[in-house]
C-alpha cells in the first residue's frame, strides 16, 4: 500500500481516538477556584447541649481512593484491604467548640486520620469513631472534655455489614470484629470447575435489575470470608469480651436494659440473582454470653416476593425502647402481596422477656405498616401505614400498654408538602435508645414548612389530647432557619441552623421561656461563625418563578442568574429537572425548596453554568399526574408540555433566549433528557448523566411503574428513548460511571444508547468515568465531568446559530 494512503487512513482512524483519550481535564479557572475553596465544617451538637463537634470533611477524595481493590459480592462493594465498605465518607479534622464561652479545641488525631461514623455517648462525654487505615478500621475513643483521642488496641472492625454502637451503659461498645486467624482469603484458581447453572422451578419471581451479584462458588466463599464477624463488647478502657459464635450479622440491636441482643444472621443457600438482604436469615435473641434464648423467625431465600411486596412472617423486628426487653414486629395478613384487596393488611405483635410465652397481637393495621416510634413515657406509640393505591400515609397514636382505638394524627398524600405536620422531635434515653420527646402531654414537631412562597421551617408543640398545635418558632421570610435540637432538658432553649442568600449556615442558640411563665426577650446567640468560602458567588441572583402548564397544572422553577447579569438580556439557558409522579394536580403544583438558602456550588453541579454566563432554570417541575397504575401512559406528553411551559415562561420574563436552551438531568433526569430530545425540538442539546434508556432491560418495573413489560409492552417500548434514537436530532452528551451499581442504570444503558444514536447518524458523546458509581466522588472525575458539560453546552447551546440560519 502507498505510504501516503496508509498515513491518511491512519490519521482518520487513529487520531480521533487519541483526541478522545486525552486523560482527565479541568474546567475553566473560575470553576476550579470554587471547587478548591474550603468546605464549611459539619456540626454535631452534643446530647448535653454544651459542646459542638465541628467535623472537617475531605470534600473530594482523590481517584486513588476509588482505585483501592474492590470486591463486588451479593450487592456489597468491599475493600478487602480494610474489610469495610469500599467507599465511606470520612473526616480529616475535628474541633470542639464550647457553647458557653466559644473556646475551640482541636483534637489531636493521628497523622493521615480518616475519621468515620462519629457517635456521642448520651451524656456527651465521649465520642466513638472509626479510623480508616490501609490495613483495617480502627476504633478510637475521644474524650470531649480533654479533646484527647485514644486508639483501642487490638480492635480491628469488620464494617461490611455493621460497625459499632454504644451499649446501654454508655461506657462500652458492641462491635463487629474481623476474625482472628481466619487465614488467607479464597482465591480463584483460574481454571473453571464447571458451568454456572440457574434453574427456574415454575414459581413466579419478579427479579429487579440488581447489580454486583455473586457469580461463582469462589464469590460465595469470598462473601462469607469478608462478611463473617465476631461480636464483642469493647470497653473504653480497651477490654474486649467476645460474644457468641462468629456469623454473618445483618442486624444487631441490644435490649434497652442491656440483658439481651437481637441478632439476625445470614445463611446459605445464597443466590446469584438477589443481594444478601434476600438470603435466608435466622433472627434470634441472645443473652450477653451469646447463648440463644429465643428464636424469633427463620426466613428462606426471598426469591418470590411480589412486586412492591413484603415477606410473610415477622418483619421490622425491634425493641420497644421504653421497656426493659420487649420486642415488637409486623406480620402481613395479605401474604405480603399489595395487589390483594385485603383489609387489614398487617398486624403488630409483641413478646417480652423471658420469651417463654406465645407472642401477643397488639393491634391490626388497615394498610401496609411502615414503622413506629415510641414516646418517652405514658405508653405512647406512633405508627404509620401506607396505601399504595392512593399514595396516602396515615400516622396514628395509641397507648401500646392498653391499645384501644388508635387516634389519627395525620392522613395525607405522601407528596403533600403544604399540610405535612413534620416529624416528632426525638431524644436519647440514658441507655441510648431514641424516643419521642414529651413534656406534660405535649410533643414537639419539626418540619420543612412548605408554602406557596417556599419552605419556612418550623418548631411546634402539639397537645396529645386535642392535637392542637402551638408555633414556637418559624423561619423568617428573608432567611432559611431550621430547628437543630434542644439545648437543655426542659426544652426551653434550642439551637437553630440559620442561613441566607449571603450568609453561610451557622448554629444559633435561641433562648425561650418556660411554658406559663413570663420572660424578657433575650437576643439569640451565634454559636458558630463560619465565613463565606466563595464570595465570588454572591453576585448570583435567584428567584422562585411560578407558572402553569397548558392543562392548568401549576409549575415552578428557581431562576438563577449569573453574576453581573444586566436586566433585559436574554441568555443561553440550562433547564435542569427530575420528573416525579403525582396522583392529583393540586399536590403536583406545590412548591418545594427555598430561595433563601445560602448559594453554594459544589461537586459536578449544573449551577456551575452560572459562572459561564448561563441562566439556569433549576428544579423545573416536571410532574406526571395520574392514576398510580397507568400514570406512565401519558408520561411523554406531560413531560414535553412541562418543558415547553418552562421555556415559554423564561422567554416571557426576557431572560431565556429560546434559541439557546439546553436540558439536563441525572439518573431519571437523564431518562427525561433523552425523551425531550427525541420527542420535541425545544432544546438545542442535552446532558444525560447516569441514565437508563431501554426499559426492556428493567422488565419488572422502573421508578413508580408497577406493570411488567409483559403486562404493558407498548408502554415499555414507548418509554424507552433507545427505541426513538433515530429521532434524537440534537447533540446529547452522556456521562456514566463505569462502576454504576444503581438498580436499572447499568453502564451498558449509556453504551448502547450512544451506539444507537451514532448508528442513526446523530450527534453524541459518551464519557465513561473509571471507578465511579451512580454518583461521582473522585476529584478528577468531578473536574472532568464539569469540563465535559461546559464544553458541550458552549459548543451546542451558547454558540448555537438560530435555527432559521441552520436550515438555510
Amino acid at each position: 500500500m502507498n505510504n501516503k494512503i496508509f498515513a491518511a487512513i491512519f490519521a482518520v482512524l487513529i487520531v480521533p481516538a487519541l483526541l478522545l483519550g486525552q486523560g482527565y481535564q479541568n474546567p475553566p479557572k473560575v470553576i476550579m477556584d470554587v471547587l478548591n475553596a474550603p468546605d464549611i465544617p459539619i456540626t454535631s451538637i452534643s446530647p448535653a447541649g454544651d459542646t459542638i463537634a465541628m467535623l472537617e470533611p475531605l470534600r473530594y477524595p482523590p481517584i486513588a481512593d476509588l482505585a483501592e481493590p474492590m470486591l463486588r459480592l451479593a450487592g456489597l462493594r468491599i475493600n478487602p484491604n480494610t474489610n469495610s465498605d469500599h467507599r465511606q465518607r470520612y473526616f480529616t479534622g475535628l474541633v470542639f467548640k464550647s457553647v458557653k464561652d466559644g473556646k475551640e479545641t482541636r483534637v489531636a488525631l493521628p497523622p493521615g486520620a480518616k475519621i468515620m461514623s462519629p457517635r456521642w455517648t448520651t451524656d456527651g462525654k465521649y465520642i466513638a469513631a472509626g479510623n480508616i487505615t490501609p490495613s483495617g478500621i480502627e476504633l478510637w475513643i475521644i474524650d470531649t472534655t480533654t479533646a484527647k483521642a485514644s486508639k483501642l488496641k487490638n480492635v480491628v472492625m469488620n464494617t461490611t455489614l455493621g460497625d459499632f454502637r454504644w451499649m446501654p451503659d454508655q461506657r462500652s461498645l458492641l462491635v463487629n470484629l474481623v476474625l482472628k486467624n481466619r487465614g488467607e482469603a479464597p482465591k480463584e484458581s483460574g481454571v473453571p470447575t464447571g458451568p454456572a447453572i440457574q434453574e427456574s422451578s415454575g414459581r413466579k419471581a419478579a427479579i429487579v435489575t440488581f447489580q454486583d451479584m455473586l457469580s461463582s462458588p469462589t464469590d460465595e466463599r469470598l462473601f462469607e470470608y469478608y462478611t463473617t464477624s465476631q461480636l464483642a463488647v469493647v470497653g473504653i478502657d480497651g477490654k474486649v469480651r467476645e460474644i457468641g459464635r462468629p456469623a454473618i450479622f445483618s442486624d444487631i440491636d441490644v435490649s434497652p436494659d442491656g440483658t439481651y441482643i437481637l441478632v439476625s444472621t445470614v445463611h446459605r443457600p445464597f443466590s446469584y440473582l438477589f443481594p444478601y438482604r434476600y438470603f435466608p436469615t435466622e433472627t434470634e435473641i441472645w443473652d450477653r454470653s451469646g447463648k440463644v434464648v429465643h428464636k424469633v423467625d427463620s426466613k428462606p431465600l426471598l426469591d418470590n416476593l411480589p412486586v412492591q411486596g413484603v415477606p410473610t412472617g415477622p418483619r421490622n423486628v425491634n425493641w420497644i425502647p421504653t421497656e426493659k426487653a420487649t420486642l415488637i414486629w409486623a406480620e402481613a395478613l395479605d401474604g405480603g402481596d399489595p395487589r390483594k384487596k385485603v383489609t387489614p393488611r398487617d398486624r403488630l405483635m409483641t413478646t417480652a422477656a423471658p420469651f417463654n410465652a406465645d407472642p401477643k397481637e397488639l393491634l391490626k393495621v388497615e394498610q401496609r405498616y411502615v414503622g413506629s416510634q415510641f414516646g418517652a413515657k405514658d405508653g405512647v406509640m406512633w405508627f404509620s401505614d401506607y396505601n399504595r393505591d392512593t399514595q396516602f400515609r396515615r400516622i396514628f397514636m395509641v397507648d401500646y400498654r392498653n391499645p384501644g382505638t388508635a387516634k389519627v394524627i395525620s392522613d395525607l398524600n405522601v407528596r403533600d408538602r403544604y399540610n405535612d405536620i413534620g416529624s416528632p422531635v426525638t431524644e436519647e434515653l440514658p441507655n441510648g435508645k431514641s424516643v419521642i420527646r414529651m413534656d406534660e402531654g405535649f410533643v414537639y414537631l419539626s418540619g420543612r414548612g412548605a408554602t406557596p412562597l417556599g419552605d419556612r421551617p418550623f418548631l411546634r408543640r402539639m397537645d396529645l389530647d386535642s392535637l392542637g398545635k402551638t408555633e414556637l418558632f418559624r423561619s423568617g421570610e428573608k432567611e432559611y432557619e431550621t430547628f437543630a435540637g434542644f439545648a437543655d432538658e426542659k426544652g426551653v432553649n434550642f439551637f437553630t441552623r440559620k442561613e441566607s442568600e449571603a450568609e453561610p449556615p451557622n448554629l444559633i442558640l435561641n433562648f425561650g421561656c418556660p411554658r406559663g411563665s413570663k420572660c424578657e426577650e433575650v437576643e439569640p446567640k451565634k454559636v458558630t461563625d463560619f465565613k463565606d468560602p466563595t464570595p465570588q458567588l454572591r453576585g448570583i441572583k435567584k428567584q422562585l418563578v411560578k407558572y402553569k402548564r397548558a392543562d392548568g397544572v401549576d409549575l415552578s422553577f428557581t431562576l438563577y442568574l449569573p453574576p453581573g447579569y444586566k436586566e433585559g438580556t436574554r441568555l443561553p439557558t440550562v433547564v435542569w429537572a427530575y420528573p416525579l409522579e403525582y396522583t392529583d394536580a393540586s399536590t403536583a403544583g406545590q412548591v418545594s425548596g427555598s430561595t433563601n438558602r445560602f448559594t453554594t456550588i459544589g461537586s459536578y453541579s449544573h449551577l456551575f453554568f452560572l459562572l459561564e454566563g448561563y441562566a439556569v432554570l433549576d428544579d423545573a417541575t416536571m410532574p406526571i399526574v395520574g392514576d398510580p397504575l397507568t400514570v406512565n401512559d401519558t408520561f411523554i406528553s406531560q413531560l414535553v408540555a412541562s418543558a415547553k411551559a418552562a421555556i415559554d415562561k423564561g422567554a416571557e420574563m426576557g431572560v431565556v433566549d429560546p434559541e439557546r436552551v439546553g436540558v439536563g438531568g441525572h439518573s431519571y433526569g437523564a431518562f427525561m433528557t433523552a425523551h425531550l430530545l427525541a420527542q420535541s425540538d425545544l432544546f438545542r442539546a442535552g446532558i444525560a448523566r447516569s441514565g437508563a434508556y431501554n426499559r426492556t432491560l428493567t422488565p419488572f418495573g422502573f421508578q413508580s411503574e408497577r406493570r411488567s413489560f409483559w403486562e404493558a409492552p407498548d408502554v415499555y417500548f414507548k418509554l424507552s428513548p433507545f427505541m426513538a434514537a433515530n429521532k434524537i436530532n440534537e447533540p446529547m452528551l452522556m456521562i456514566h460511571g463505569e462502576a454504576d451499581n444503581n438498580s436499572g442504570t447499568f453502564p451498558i444503558q449509556s453504551e448502547r444508547m450512544f451506539a444507537a444514536i451514532q448508528g442513526n447518524g446523530g450527534t453524541a458523546r459518551l464519557v465513561m468515568l473509571p471507578l465511579e458509581s451512580h454518583g461521582y466522588t473522585g476529584r478528577e472525575s468531578i473536574e472532568h465531568t464539569l469540563f465535559e458539560m461546559v464544553n458541550w453546552f458552549d459548543k451546542y447551546v451558547k454558540n448555537a446559530k438560530p435555527r432559521s440560519q441552520e436550515s438555510n
